[in-house]
């Protein structure tokens, strides 16, 4: 099963896309979509929107999983991190995929088997079980392979999009 992984972001949505074949997971592409702080927000989001696109075309995914918002202080920040994330899953649901939503503390259990380890630990883990040289950068990145790796983990206990 061929698994996208979606941190989302307006600033930088990391992806992550991974084999998962038996009880292995083998890095397929992983990386960064960044906007520019200049840019308008429409312009931003659309950007997201076809990067996403972009990826899914290219790699065919199975499956997507992507965090869920975790709501910090600034609901400003919060809201552009939604529009973003909007556009992400509406570009999931437009290719028919099916997508699954995991929450920070879903992707951290998942990966460590505890619930509040550290940004510090999930990369390790991501490192360890993917056997990548190093941790991948910019941390959204490796945000979006531990959502990636929590979907094949979980087998599907997010809550999932019905995609028709």
């Amino acid at each position: 099963m061929r698994i996208l992984g979606i941190d989302p972001g307006y600033a930088i949505v990391g992806f992550g896309i991974v084999d998962y074949e038996g009880s292995r997971y083998v890095p397929v592409e992983y990386g960064a979509i960044t906007t520019d702080k200049d840019m308008e927000m429409p312009l931003r989001l659309k950007h997201i929107y076809d990067e996403i696109s972009r990826l899914i075309d290219m790699y065919r995914p199975d499956e997507v999983a992507i965090e869920e918002l975790f709501f910090n202080k600034n609901a400003k920040t919060a809201i552009l991190v939604a529009q973003a994330r909007g556009v992400a899953i509406t570009a999931c649901v437009n290719k028919g995929i099916p997508l699954y939503e995991y929450t920070p503390l879903q992707i951290k259990q998942a990966l460590s088997g505890y619930g509040r380890a550290d940004k510090k630990q999930i990369q390790f883990m991501i490192k360890l079980i993917l056997n990548l040289d190093e941790v991948p950068k910019p941390d959204d990145t490796a945000d979006a392979l531990a959502a990636a790796v929590c979907h094949g983990n979980s087998a599907g206990a997010g809550m999932a999009f019905a995609v028709k």
